[in-house]
């Protein structure tokens, strides 16, 4: 392994490989820090905005650079963002790959990289580091850091620790490398929680499965900087009525596939599922999710549709729903949950997190970040229709089983076991 000091180089191995980026805080001011990739030409520019690796956009357009894990905490107590990387996918005039990272709201709250007690970056083949680099950040006044480069050289990759900080956050960072930053809509002030009860009970009906259509991968989020956060503190945000709708709206649950043992032993990855309850106007109610096949359909009603099934844990997108958008005016709220399908019942591992797409707003994000392991389902989030606008409050609740959420928020489905 080559430990590399600022400035130096070490060759890479094959090319396909893991980059990851952990840290360490040193104090609670700075609540995360943002990690980027940007696959860069001989100019350093971006050929397009899908060049660029982030919180909003997890891989490449040519899958060669893909956001595994961000955030994730680790057993010695650091935080890591984790690339998996492979070099074949990418077009010929690639030259450079930039690693950064930033702080975000560093202007607002003083912040800067002197206030992260240690930050390090490796590259790693088949588990086994090449290359790392302890990026020096005592005394830095920058929020914004270029940490590592992988530039081609003679047809060989090669991997340069850089460390060289920079003026500005991710906007202006990503604007450096040609990214074309979309200027966000501000939006309204998060409301006050509400009790989760939102209708009387009405008859209970019995969810049909609707017919498959082919699966199709969600469209690209345009590149949106900002991002919402729904916490206890602030659990919901409104987007205002659009007069042509809200297009495709986007919903991923990701979450830590990588299982460490306990409830049910064994070395199985943790197979989490996203699903939904939705009610519409008139009064028709159903459940989308992969238990029982009821994926759903896009162009018809629900209006909703389940996009895949992760259940190996080889994806690095986690799962996707679709939900058009522009039949919104037709449906009155969709609950959306997960349920962990197998694997250890231990929320604090999964790191679950959703995030909800809706074009030209900023990514919505709500943390599964407590809960207890007895429970295998968790209420997430509950979009409303308001007024023909969209109300996403954060729920976070945990149930033994999805019909105890059903009753909690008065759905009425009657509910049989199922397998997938």
């Amino acid at each position: 392994m080559s430990t590399l000091i600022k400035g130096g180089n070490a060759p890479v191995i094959g090319q396909s490989f893991d980059v990851s980026v952990r840290w360490k805080l040193a104090t609670k001011a700075v609540e995360e820090i943002d990690v980027s990739v940007f696959v860069l030409k001989a100019s350093r520019k971006v050929g397009s905005d899908r060049d660029m690796i982030f919180y909003g956009q997890r891989h490449t357009g040519d899958g060669s650079v893909r956001l595994s894990e961000t955030n994730r905490p680790t057993s010695n107590g650091f935080e890591e963002a984790l690339f998996a990387f492979d070099l074949s996918r990418l077009a010929a005039d690639v030259e450079f790959i930039a690693i950064t990272a930033t702080i975000p709201e560093a202007r607002a709250k003083k912040l800067s990289f002197a206030q992260v007690s240690s930050l390090d970056i490796s590259v790693a083949n088949a588990g086994i580091t090449q290359a790392s680099f302890d990026v020096p950040v005592a005394g830095m006044t920058e929020a914004a850091l270029v940490l590592g480069e992988l530039y081609r050289r003679n047809g060989q990759w090669k991997f340069r620790a850089v460390g060289q900080g920079f003026n500005g956050g991710l906007k202006p960072l990503a604007e450096s490398f040609g990214v074309e930053v979309a200027d966000d809509p501000e939006p309204s002030a998060p409301s006050q929680p509400q009790p989760p009860r939102s209708s009387p009970s009405v008859p209970r009906v019995q969810p049909h499965p609707t017919p498959q259509v082919a699966q199709t991968t969600p469209a690209a989020a345009p590149i949106s900087l900002s991002k919402v956060t729904l916490t206890k503190a602030a659990p919901s945000i409104s987007l205002a009525k659009k007069a042509s709708g809200f297009g495709e709206i986007r919903v991923n649950l990701n979450w830590n596939k990588k299982q460490k043992g306990g409830f049910f032993g064994g070395s199985r990855n943790v197979d989490l599922d996203l699903a939904c309850l939705f009610e519409f106007k008139d009064g028709h109610k159903g459940v989308v999710q992969a238990l029982g096949k009821v994926f759903g359909d896009f162009d018809n009603k629900p209006y909703i549709r389940l996009s895949a099934d992760d259940r190996t844990g080889d994806s690095a997108d986690g799962e996707w729903m679709r939900v058009n958008g522009r039949n919104w005016n037709e449906i009155k709220r969709v609950l959306i949950y997960t349920f962990i399908y197998d694997g250890v019942a231990n929320w604090a591992e999964t790191d679950g997190l959703i995030t909800v797409y809706v074009p030209d707003s900023p990514p919505i994000e709500v943390k599964l970040d407590e809960g207890a392991s007895s429970k295998r389902t968790c209420a997430i989030a509950l979009l409303e229709n308001d007024n023909g606008g969209i109300k996403v409050n954060r729920v976070v609740k945990y149930y033994s089983d999805v019909s105890k959420a059903d009753q909690d928020f008065d759905w009425g489905l009657r509910w049989v076991a199922g397998s997938k």
